[in-house]
This record gives C-alpha cells, structure tokens and sequence, in this order.
C-alpha cells in the first residue's frame, strides 16, 4: 500500500520562495505589534504607579495637616481650659494656683509613657486634668483612671508627696459620660462659650484621692 501524502497547491502565480516571504513579513509585523503593546503596557504601568505615589503623597501631606490642626485645636483647648482653672474649685479647701500643661510620665527605663494635660498643684494637693475636645464614651475616663494609676507609680517630681486628685474636662461631654466620670470619683469642666465650667456634681459626689 502507498503511503498518503498531502499535496500543498501554491497560488497560481505566486512561487513557494514569495509564499516563505510572507510569511516572514506577517511574522515581522506580529512581532512589531507585540512589541508595541507591550511598550504601551509599560508605559500605562508606569503612569499608574506615578499616579499611585502622588495619591499617597498628597494623602499624607493631608494627614499631616489635619494631624497638626488637631494638635494645634487640643493644645489651644488645653490652655484656654489651664488660664485660672483653680478658682473653679472655690468651694473646695484647695488652692491650685500653680498650672503646668503636658507633663510627661517616664517609667524605671525613662521611657515616656503618656503625659497629663493638665496638672494643676498647690503645697498639698495636685490635681491631674484630662482635656478632651469630645467626649462620647466612657473609655475616655477609664483611660484616665489608668493614667491616675500610672502617676501614682511614676510620680513626677510636681506630684511627690501630694495628694493626688483627677479632673475630666471637655469642650463637648456626653451626659452619659459627665456621670460615669462623676462616679469615678473625677470633677467634670465643660467649655462653654469662652468659659469654663464646674459641672455640679450629684450630692453624692465624692473627689476621689489616689
């Protein structure tokens, strides 16, 4: 038996060496295209990660500016809060004339472990103020009944044999809060308008000595 065989008829006219050329040029330009998209594929990565890092630079420069208005809204909060705070408390045998803002609290190793905002001393008492622009939970007064604890453990050298007494005070306080922070054995100063005010506490109340 003979083997099959399957014969190619060329195009009348047109020799195997024109066909081969062909199909050189349409390998060449396939070859071209590919390339050109690929190129155009990189250039369309490349702007996208441009893209990509000037989004996250100005997301950043963004955060920093709101970072700073912030720190600059709490420290003006702090001070107008700090300016006379001790005449607020009149009513009590305490004479907190002498005000420091940002005390920092160091352990054994002198590592900074949170700050008060306020400490407010005379030769017997100090008092420890936290300022908040909002208060809304009631962490932020267990957060403050940590820091009490922690001063009492690393006292700074203005609360060193003193008796040591805790203020909440806020530009806006959740009633919720203003009590839990009452219960808490803390005074509540809240801002209003320019001033600040000693929120009355329930009869109840009693100041709580760490």
């Amino acid at each position: 038996m003979t083997e099959a065989t399957t014969a190619y008829e060329y195009p009348r006219g047109v020799t195997p060496e024109e066909v081969w050329a062909m199909m050189r040029e349409n390998a060449k330009e396939a070859d071209r295209r590919l390339k050109e998209t690929e190129r155009l594929m990189d250039r369309l990565a490349k702007e996208a990660d441009e893209r990509q890092k000037k989004t996250e630079k100005e997301i950043a420069a963004l955060s920093k500016n709101v970072g700073g208005l912030n720190r600059s809204f709490g420290e003006l909060l702090e001070t107008l809060i700090a300016a006379r705070l001790w005449e607020k408390f009149s009513a009590y045998p305490y004479n907190l004339r002498r005000a420091y803002q940002r005390v920092p609290l160091f352990d054994e190793n002198s590592r900074v472990l949170t700050d008060i905002d306020i400490l407010l001393a005379d030769g017997e008492w100090v008092m420890a103020v936290e300022v908040k622009r909002e208060s809304t939970k009631k962490d932020d007064v267990d957060h403050h009944i940590r820091r009490m604890d922690l001063i009492r453990k690393y006292p700074p050298a203005e609360t060193v044999g003193k008796k040591l007494l805790g203020a909440f005070a806020c530009g806006v306080i959740d009633p919720d809060v203003r009590d839990y922070a009452h219960a808490a054995g803390f005074f509540v100063l809240e801002l209003k308008g320019e001033a600040v005010d000693l929120v009355p506490p329930p009869e109840s109340f009693s100041p709580r000595q760490w």
